[in-house]
């Protein structure tokens, strides 16, 4: 296990506003990072840090062996930022924004057309590299993003709401492009997402609300930690099921012609089915998901 991104009980204010208390972490190299919250939680404002952008009030920061408030320069040249708002020009053709956007690392021209050239292969945006950024789609120019903030070839990139307002199917396509960049380079992602379906495939999740880190753990330990799985069961005979719901000491809701059981686990449903295999029309046994775990774990929606 190596640890690229390492956060020690780091703090931020502003004003009497704790925007971040004494928070710790860390996250492996390698892996698809998620870290979540509500709006206003602490997550802009500890990636902001992270990233170089604001400097924590206490706390340290070290990133890929770099620490924080020493070696900025060299952490900026060692990540890829991906915000939630477009960020190249409109008028620019996307090739254009590249050239540009490169030039800010201090490469000499050969370097720069390699590191373009590398960064649009990798990405797969040939068909468009020559068109006006403003004049693409919006799966297109989030596409274009990621391309910009691999210019530099980075060690971590990092991607606030990376498919905020795409459909399906653009969101899916973007998600392999991320996925091909963390198996073929190696790539750490941290990732904040509204989308809990893409934080479900994650390493590892990290939640943090009102400023303080409200739960940690794989996608499983969460949802096995704050959700509930619903066994729903249809009866032959309804009356008779009932009576040994009722005999066994299960608690449930009826919603038409389904009997729900809430199980603290999902091998919980086991015994249950196997009382009433002789009697049972039908069953179905619904997972709790990361939506449900976010919400028991910050009493939110993430989408407020």
């Amino acid at each position: 296990m190596t640890k690229i991104i390492e956060v020690d009980k780091l703090s931020k204010s502003y004003g009497p506003v704790k925007a971040v208390q004494d928070i710790s972490f860390y996250v492996e190299k390698g892996d698809l990072f998620a870290f979540l919250g509500p709006n206003g939680a602490g997550k802009s404002t500890t990636i902001d840090i992270i990233t170089t952008v604001l400097m924590p009030d206490k706390g340290t920061v070290i990133v890929d062996g770099l620490v924080l408030g020493n070696e900025d320069d060299k952490i900026r040249s060692s990540i890829g930022v991906v915000y939630q708002d477009n960020l190249l020009d409109r008028l620019l053709t996307v090739e254009e924004n590249l050239f540009f956007r490169a030039g800010f690392y201090g490469f000499n021209k050969d370097r720069i057309r390699e590191s373009v050239k590398n960064a649009i292969l990798t990405t797969g945006i040939q068909d468009y590299a020559k068109q006006r950024y403003g004049k693409i789609s919006g799966g297109q120019r989030r596409r274009a993003d990621i391309t910009r903030a691999l210019i530099n070839t980075p060690q971590i990139l990092f991607l606030d709401e990376p498919t905020t307002g795409l459909d399906p199917q653009t969101r899916k396509n973007l998600w392999e492009v991320i996925r091909k960049l963390q198996r073929d380079r190696e790539m750490t992602i941290f990732l904040t997402t509204h989308y809990m379906e893409e934080a479900a495939e994650a390493d590892y999740v990290v939640v943090i609300d009102e400023g303080k880190i409200a739960a940690r753990g794989t996608p499983f330990e969460l949802k096995e930690k704050y959700t509930s799985d619903l066994l729903k069961l249809s009866f032959k005979d309804e009356i008779k099921g009932l009576s040994d719901l009722a005999d066994w000491g299960i608690t449930y809701t009826k919603a038409g012609d389904q009997f729900i059981i809430r199980l603290p686990h999902t091998t919980d449903a086991l015994p249950i089915l196997d009382r009433c295999r002789e009697n049972l029309n039908g069953f179905e046994v619904l997972n709790g998901t990361m939506d449900d775990a976010f919400i028991g774990i910050t009493g939110k929606e993430i989408r407020e």
